[in-house]
């Protein structure tokens, strides 16, 4: 195996042997033949879409297909080999389409090979074969680090916004521009002799299209649940029986909790279910209890300690360990072997060992945390912080967030708020929160200095308070006194990256490491036209915002 999607990746360079998120080579090498076959997919539908033609299923096979290889959500090898049989049934479907497409027109249609007319092995050995084939390491070889390392790029931002969409799209809410893109992007990355220049127009022209993504998915969620809006969160428990809900699916936590209401059973958040309990019709449930734990590496020693039923809904599912796998289940695209999935929203099983197991006898420290600063809730009081900002009370914006890790390197995000002066309001959201997250940081002008506007995808959210204040102040984003501080780790936060740099977002600092995959060329290009940086100390970088300020 080689895989360096994430930035936990072994030694900053690749994991080779065993990923350092838990996946073997075998299911590694599984993932990238997905990859492949998805790749072939799309060489049909985007040519049929150019006709006109499209299929749903095959839209939405796509976003699972993409979703199932994002780091750390499905480590199951008899459920990839599956989705590979499923995947060559997609493709010989949107090719009759494609051909029958061309027959109406008139035309004559393409022949393709690699990719396109890919055939699984029927020997399980012959499969794996066929993923190394076509894995990482044989496309460095063939096209050199840098052209393979932005197609890495653009294929994680790819990943990224197919696990937004599919978000949306379980909420009811599609759009045809992110489906057309996803099927035009995956048939360029088949093409051998894309240049940089092609690959690094793609990757921008991702980033558009993570914006209508993250767009779409705001108003999913908004559409679905209502505004969030300023609630504080019990950060521990109440004494009964519970259910501990992980990941990031909003609907997965509304049906578990209509199917709970009555039982007795309270439904408890993790990692970045936390901003759920800011959605009024989430927060409506009485027994939506608090919250549960931190971010997504603390979970063998939280789900250990949690005496409930554990239900992880996407993607940041470690190794479960024995203290807690007989009550874990998966659902979604999330699998792990011999681990209970959850199918058709049927969550009686989780309901059934949340019964059995003890339950919480006490009840925890009234600590509380304050969720729902969203857009709709910052924008509501423009005037307030706009006036702050005039009157010198609010000094400086920064945004401290994206997806937390386990490195001690990611204490940096901890320090540099701690370290920030009084009169700087902190912005947070995703599970980078975490870092941030208990730390007394008081308050200006009336307004808490932290606030957590919610998910990782609700850096829509962000990006809408940054255009709101550049248009109050006549001046464009990059003037602003606001910094952006990023920390990530896997696919979906290259999509917001990608979707930062396209609006022409500069001098974002991104730790704790930056990309594995982004060569030493290609970063000189991001460095010369974006300025992004890797972050440094807290001191110098706090110099550097004061300096900027």
């Amino acid at each position: 195996m080689f895989c360096y999607q994430c930035e936990q990746t072994f030694r900053g360079t690749g994991c080779t042997t065993l990923g350092v998120c838990g996946k073997t080579d075998e299911t590694a090498t599984l993932q990238d033949l997905l990859l492949h076959a998805a790749k072939g997919i799309a060489m049909y539908a985007h040519r049929a879409r150019g006709l006109d033609r499209r299929d749903g299923d095959v839209d939405a096979f796509i976003l699972d297909a993409l979703f199932t290889t994002v780091t750390n959500v499905n480590f199951d090898p008899e459920r990839l080999i599956g989705l590979l049989h499923q995947a060559t049934e997609m493709r010989d479907r949107v090719r009759a389409l494609y051909v029958q497409a061309c027959v109406d027109a008139n035309q004559t249609p393409e022949q393709f090979d690699g990719a396109a007319a890919w055939v699984p092995a029927a020997d399980r050995n012959d499969l794996l074969a066929q993923g190394r084939a076509v894995g990482i390491e044989a496309r460095t070889a063939a096209l050199g680090a840098d052209i393979a390392g932005l197609q890495e790029l653009l294929t994680y931002g790819l990943k990224g916004a197919a696990a937004y969409a599919a978000h949306a799209r379980v909420l009811g809410r599609e759009n045809e521009t992110v489906y057309a893109f996803l099927h035009e992007a995956l048939a360029a990355l088949t093409n051998p002799t894309a240049d940089a220049t092609t690959l690094l127009g793609l990757n921008l022209k991702c980033g558009e299209v993570g914006l209508t993504v993250l767009e779409l998915l705001d108003a999913a969620n908004t559409g679905a649940y209502g505004t969030p809006t300023p609630t504080p969160v019990l950060m521990g428990h109440r004494p009964g029986k519970a259910i501990l809900v992980s990941g990031h699916d909003l609907k997965d936590l509304e049906i578990l909790l209509q199917q709970t209401a009555g039982t007795g059973i309270n439904v408890y958040t993790h990692g970045e279910m936390l901003p759920a309990h800011g959605y009024p019709e989430l927060h409506k449930y009485p027994h939506l209890a608090g919250h549960f734990g931190g971010a997504w590496m603390r979970q063998k020693s939280e789900f250990a300690a949690f005496p409930g039923a554990i239900l992880m809904t996407t993607n940041c599912l470690q190794q479960p360990q024995p203290a807690y796998r007989h009550r874990l289940f998966t659902s979604g695209v999330v699998a792990w072997p011999e681990i209970p999935h959850i199918t058709n929203h049927d969550f009686q099983p989780v309901i059934d060992a949340a019964l059995a197991a003890p339950g919480f006898t006490e009840a925890s420290a009234e600590t509380r945390h304050l969720v729902g600063f969203g857009h709709g809730t910052v924008l509501s009081i423009a005037d307030k912080v706009i006036g702050a900002v005039k009157d010198g009370d609010i000094k400086r914006f920064v945004l401290i967030g994206g997806c937390d890790g386990a490195e001690m390197g990611r204490n940096y995000y901890t320090e540099l708020a701690e370290a920030m002066p009084k009169d700087w309001v902190i912005l947070t959201l995703g599970c980078g929160k975490f870092r941030v997250v208990g730390l007394e940081l008081g308050e200006i002008a009336g307004l808490p200095r932290l606030l957590d506007m919610g998910q990782c995808n609700d850096a829509f959210s962000a990006i809408r308070v940054a255009t709101a204040l550049a248009a109050a102040f006549d001046c464009g984003v990059n003037d602003l006194p606001l910094d952006l501080v990023i920390s990530w780790y896997e696919q979906k936060a290259v999509l917001v990256l990608l979707t930062l740099l396209h609006l022409g977002v500069r001098n974002i600092r991104l730790g704790p490491k930056l990309p594995a995959f982004v060569t030493p060329p290609v970063l000189k290009i991001l460095v010369d036209t974006f300025a992004i940086k890797p972050i440094g100390s807290v001191a110098d970088d706090l110099a550097a915002m004061r300096t900027a300020a």
